[in-house]
């Protein structure tokens, strides 16, 4: 037997660019959304949102009735926080604030199964089929349809780059401008020309050691960062979407209404 294949993988390893979708929303309707989209993943976030694991593997499942892939990002932890998402079937983690490739290494020894890493092996979850895939198989699938997305987010982590994208058993770097840009002392200018070059150095270190580079947002046109070098992107996020999409709403009906009353009036 075999677990499911990571779409967002094959998509990249086919040379495509796949489009991906963050969503801070928990109800796992929001996923089936984004699985009618077309969305090749979702970004759920386990950083900044209180999501609960239950309430994650609703969210995996529901990905998984539109073969969507799902990426976890982590909070800062042991390694049961990483692997955790893995055994509910999620297809990926993103571990935020890495600035090190010896941090990069210590992710890689615990998320891996030998012989890139030394991660504990239980396959009675999700992802092992509940112990219907062989125990070799299922390290040597896991190694192969899981990823890891590792974000570079500071001046500190840019610095040591080409270092970080080195590091053999991971997949992707992700680029923060938004932490970037407020850790240089410019807050949310993140098309300043420190913030760009940071973008652009990110790509280019990954490009050069064989990962692919994953855009947080659509910072540029599509064909620009393509040439930069980027595969994944964030195309949208739920609470930006749906809030602008509200507010949009709300001020044509008011300005509707108020263009009635002066007409009633005149």
């Amino acid at each position: 037997m075999n677990m499911r294949p990571s779409r967002l993988l094959q998509e990249l390893r086919s040379g495509a660019s796949a489009p991906v979708l963050k969503l801070n929303l928990m109800d796992p309707r929001v996923v089936e959304l984004a699985g009618l989209a077309g969305a090749s993943a979702v970004w759920l976030c386990n950083e900044h949102v209180p999501n609960d694991w239950l309430n994650l593997e609703h969210q995996v499942r529901a990905a998984k009735l539109h073969h969507m892939d799902t990426i976890i990002r982590v909070a800062k932890g042991s390694y049961s926080d990483y692997v955790k998402p893995f055994e509910m079937d999620a297809t990926g983690i993103m571990v935020p604030h890495v600035g090190s490739a010896a941090e990069a290494r210590e992710i890689v020894k615990m998320c891996r199964f030998g012989p890139l890493g030394r991660r504990p092996i239980d396959g009675g979850n999700m992802d092992g089929l509940f112990c219907q895939i062989g125990t070799a198989d299922y390290c040597a699938q896991s190694n192969r349809e899981k990823f890891i997305i590792l974000q570079i987010e500071s001046p500190e982590a840019l610095e040591n780059v080409e270092e970080i994208a080195a590091v053999e058993g991971f997949d992707i770097l992700l680029f923060g401008p938004g932490d970037f840009s407020h850790l240089i002392g410019k807050p949310g200018q993140v098309n300043d020309p420190q913030v760009v070059a940071a973008r652009k150095r990110v790509a280019a270190a990954a490009v050069k050691h064989g990962k692919f580079a994953m855009m947080p947002a659509m910072l540029d046109t599509r064909a620009n960062l393509e040439a930069e070098g980027w595969r994944a992107f964030t195309v949208a996020a739920d609470v930006i979407t749906l809030g602008f999409g509200f507010k949009e709403k709300v001020e044509a009906f008011t300005k509707a209404e108020t263009s009635v009353s002066k007409r009633l009036y005149e």
